[in-house]
């Protein structure tokens, strides 16, 4: 085995781990990592703005809007027009987003973290620093990606 396979081994086990999650949470809630982490923005915001959902998640305008006009087709969350600024429409849930939200399982970050956060501060700027490297290693430095573990297509929000 060369130096580097264990890297790449490694690599392709986290892609494989986001994948094999994605699917589980697929197949229990009907949900993608993105949907289901806006859900619980919203959940936790209240009743925000796409805006402030998009920044929350940290992806596009745009791509919040599709999310948002799945889980509302999916009837899990509803678009209402702001009482104080017309021009600003909220998300909320719905009773079946609630639900739906309860029975969903946690998406895959949310055990990394834990396990993150346990780490002695070096650690932590080290595995940051070495994962930096290794995605400008990669040519991936600059294209954009939110902190959500999944896999599946890539897609041009622009």
């Amino acid at each position: 085995m060369k130096d580097y396979d264990e890297i790449l081994i490694s690599l392709r086990k986290i892609m494989r781990a986001a994948d094999l999650h994605s699917q589980k949470l697929m197949k229990e809630s009907g949900l993608t990592a993105p949907q289901l982490l806006v859900m619980q923005a919203i959940e936790k915001e209240g009743s925000p703005s796409t805006s402030t959902l998009a920044r929350h998640i940290a992806v596009s305008q745009a791509t919040m809007t599709r999310i948002i006009d799945r889980l509302e087709r999916a009837g899990l969350v509803r678009r209402e027009k702001s009482s104080k600024d017309k021009r600003v429409v909220n998300i909320s849930l719905t009773d079946a987003g609630n639900t739906k939200l309860e029975s969903a399982p946690e998406p895959l970050q949310a055990e990394f973290l834990r396990r993150f956060r346990k780490l002695e501060d070096w650690e932590q700027q080290m595995l940051k620093s070495s994962l930096l490297r290794v995605a400008k290693m990669m040519d991936a430095e600059d294209i954009d990606a939110a902190p959500i573990l999944q896999t599946g297509a890539i897609v041009d929000t622009q």
